[in-house]
């Protein structure tokens, strides 16, 4: 019985490309597993919704000049506009709309609050929009505004988040988003990586009803807990904003005051992650290992000269806003479209950084960050 219980422990660990450490425990090498991040997505979507892949995404040329025909107007109204993420985000957007011929007829950035966002959606409204692109910042204080802009007539794509009770095809054309379970996952991988296996942690999770986030949360508390049993978890703290890196600061600041064992700690996005570096100045650790999820100019700034952030792991926000602009057309000549696009993680390190920028946000590394790495 025990030589069978030993053989299909063996060929588990064999499959999952796991490695034996030195208290008899298995553990999962990160560099391995990091090589297989990007394969495939993980997340499911706001509605369980198996993920379609964004190149699935097409129109025809015949397609796009009947598009071009209806001289149609779109609005983006986000939650927060104010990092790199949000800006690629915009940047595709107006990119592909302006290919398509529609008019982006208003931007506008709630700061992450819910009632603002409704001002803002009753706004665009009175320049009747064909097309609104948004990413919700509650999912239930906002919803009977976007249930009002679809009963006006606009067609609704969403980034990563949907509205309470919205429906895919009925309420909303589509939902996209970037493998946010996947860019979690990856970040365990590349803290652990970076820590050697070992040591204990914090978090620094986001503290709302926001879906993305929760799966970034969710993904790297259970893949260290599940393939690093020599990292442990001491001490989580949320964070609301709209400050989130003054607010990330001040939790991580706790953090390393009430446990000082802790040598790494992992942010739920770039901004945060800023107010984690500065923490870690503030209490004199330089030798805080800091990951995070999103790839923001500072944070990539930190990275290029060695400085406390070790690894990340980027969404593709240009090509996500492409790709929610095409969902738009669709929703504009009647075409059933996917309820759920996602695209897939992309861990970056300091060895990969340049590729990576280019990947994102579809340009070369800032002049910022080519003097930190040199």
């Amino acid at each position: 019985m025990r030589m069978k219980t030993l053989l299909r422990s063996t060929a588990i660990c064999l499959t999952l490309g796991l490695g034996l450490v030195s208290n008899a425990a298995y553990a999962t090498d990160p560099a391995q597993a990091l090589t297989e991040i990007g394969q495939h997505v993980m997340s499911l979507g706001p509605n369980g919704e198996k993920p379609e892949a964004a190149s699935s995404v097409k129109l025809t040329d015949e397609e796009l000049a009947k598009i071009k025909e209806m001289h149609a107007k779109a609005a983006i109204v986000m939650h927060y506009a104010g990092n790199d993420w949000s800006q690629a985000q915009i940047e595709g957007l107006k990119a592909q709309f302006a290919t398509m011929g529609i008019e982006v007829v208003a931007v506008t950035d709630a700061g992450f609050k819910p009632d603002k966002q409704v001002s803002d959606l009753e706004t665009v409204m009175a320049q009747k929009p064909n097309i609104i692109v948004s990413i919700p910042t509650d999912p239930v204080a906002t919803a009977a505004a976007y249930k009002a802009a679809a009963d006006a007539g606009a067609k609704l794509v969403f980034m990563d988040n949907v509205p309470k009770g919205f429906v895919a095809g009925k309420d909303y054309v589509s939902s996209v988003s970037a493998d946010n379970y996947g860019n979690g996952v990856a970040t365990a991988h590349l803290l652990a990586q970076a820590l050697g296996g070992k040591g204990d942690v914090g978090l620094i999770f986001h503290a709302a009803d926001f879906f993305v986030t929760k799966q970034r949360y969710d993904a790297v508390k259970k893949t260290l807990a599940e393939n690093y049993p020599d990292i442990h978890v001491v001490a989580e703290q949320g964070i609301g904003g709209p400050d989130f890196s003054g607010d990330a600061e001040k939790a991580a600041g706790a953090l390393l005051v009430a446990h000082p064992s802790i040598k790494g700690i992992w942010a739920v996005w770039d901004v945060p992650a800023e107010g984690v570096i500065s923490a870690a100045l503030t209490n004199g650790r330089d030798d805080l290992v800091i990951v995070n999820c999103d790839l923001g100019e500072n944070v990539a700034i930190n990275m290029a000269s060695d400085g406390p952030v070790k690894g990340l792991s980027a969404q593709r926000p240009y090509d996500q806003g492409v790709t929610e602009a095409m969902l738009a057309g669709y929703g504009l000549l009647g075409k059933q479209a996917p309820a759920y696009v996602a695209l897939p993680a992309l861990p970056v390190t300091k060895a990969n950084l340049a590729d990576a920028w280019q990947q994102v946000y579809h340009k070369p590394v800032t002049d910022k960050i080519k003097q930190s790495m040199q």
